[in-house]
């Protein structure tokens, strides 16, 4: 329920439709990147005037300082990796009509792992509380404490997908169904629908895309009223009664809600949760000058997250968004993760060709922790999955 995106990665700049060469001139582009001294012939001047080179090179060159020596450049799917002695760099870069580099990105450095038990010890070796578990369909492949329920933020919206899919099957709503956006339902960013008119209409594949794709909140609420709450505890594990977003962020933005709801028991917190859905939406700013409310959160552990992903499977939309996974390394891929300060989790399904799935959910939480740590093991691990089964 982050005010900013889960997921993100170092983008330098974004490609503008420019037309891209060869693939070996665009692989030297990545080696030359990492081998030679940077300069700005390189680079397209549309490139230039979001990002000068100097950047580019101080980014490059604290990159490659983490992995050890430079091994060479792989292609990986649509881009590439950079290997070095002790780990990679995913890159996508696109080149111009000349040659020069029009939008480039660098993904977090994945650490090289040569199995799964070494991607185990360097997640338990992270400060705070942290969760691994791997699956291969029922099998355990790594598992560090896999039934903590830790704090997961907007990974519980697989709650709400869940219910409305129970919904959807029973016919007692459609895809195509039209409901209008209401300002009692309105939350806070991520998501473009807090900005939305109300009365605006949307469908619910709509709704349900843009809170799993998106991390939308405005769309996640809209869904919990238009289900109704109790329908997705059925599928929220300890989180009753279930926070919408707005409620969440009303009562971290008041200290005396936030005390009350941290003593009180369950039918009390559910007396909070339609008193702070009544109450005017905080500003930003509130949100973040009061105390930090750690308790009032949703508390999954990557077990359950794990269940949830198999109930949403075969939905197209779970898939809009494949986070760190390259969708054309699988079949099927459903992610969806969390984040806000201190809570961090990602939660992937993958499938392959001969209807294997493998589930991979990371959790963390900590007062300090240092984001793409973890973007850069988790993706490791999904790539260590898609080399192995090729």
């Amino acid at each position: 329920m982050s005010l900013r995106p889960a997921f993100v990665g170092w983008l330098l700049a974004l490609a503008l439709a420019a037309p891209a060469l060869a693939q070996d001139a665009a692989a030297a582009r990545v080696e030359a990147l990492f081998t030679q001294k940077i300069e700005s012939r390189w680079f397209a001047p549309s490139f230039l005037k979001q990002v000068p080179a100097a950047q580019v090179g101080a980014i490059v060159r604290r990159l490659a300082g983490q992995l050890g020596a430079f091994e060479g450049v792989r292609p990986e799917g649509a881009g590439y990796a950079a290997v070095f002695e002790k780990g990679e760099v995913p890159v996508r870069i696109t080149l111009d009509a000349q040659g020069r580099i029009a939008g480039l990105f660098f993904g977090p450095p994945r650490p090289r792992f040569a199995s799964l038990a070494d991607a185990q010890k360097k997640m338990a070796a992270l400060p705070g509380k942290k969760s691994l578990l791997v699956l291969k369909n029922d099998e355990v492949l790594a598992a560090l404490d896999p039934d903590a329920r830790l704090a997961v933020g907007s990974a519980f919206k697989l709650s709400v997908l869940a219910a409305l899919l129970d919904q959807i099957e029973a016919g007692a709503l459609a895809w195509d169904e039209v409901v209008p956006l209401e300002n009692a339902y309105r939350s806070l960013p991520t998501g473009a629908l807090a900005d939305w008119p109300a009365g605006t209409p949307v469908t619910l594949a709509s709704l349900a895309g843009r809170m799993i794709a998106e991390s939308d909140n405005t769309a996640t609420d809209h869904l919990i009223h238009l289900l109704g709450r109790e329908r997705v505890e059925v599928y929220a594990y300890a989180n009753v009664p279930l926070l919408t977003t707005r409620a969440a962020f009303v009562i971290k933005a008041n200290p005396d809600l936030a005390r009350r709801w941290r003593e009180s028991s369950a039918s009390e917190r559910r007396k909070i949760v339609a008193d702070a859905e009544r109450r005017p939406l905080p500003t930003a700013r509130q949100l973040f000058a009061a105390p930090p409310a750690p308790e009032v959160e949703w508390f999954y552990s990557v077990r359950e997250l794990c269940e949830l992903t198999q109930r949403a499977a075969d939905t197209p939309l779970a898939g809009i968004n494949p986070g760190l996974a390259r969708r054309e390394a699988w079949r099927r891929v459903v992610y969806k993760g969390g984040s806000e300060p201190g809570v961090l989790n990602l939660t992937t399904l993958l499938e392959d060709d001969a209807g294997t799935r493998y589930c991979v959910a990371a959790t963390w939480n900590a007062e300090e922790l240092d984001e793409n740590a973890l973007f850069g093991l988790y993706g490791a691990v999904l790539e260590l999955l898609a080399r192995e089964r090729s």
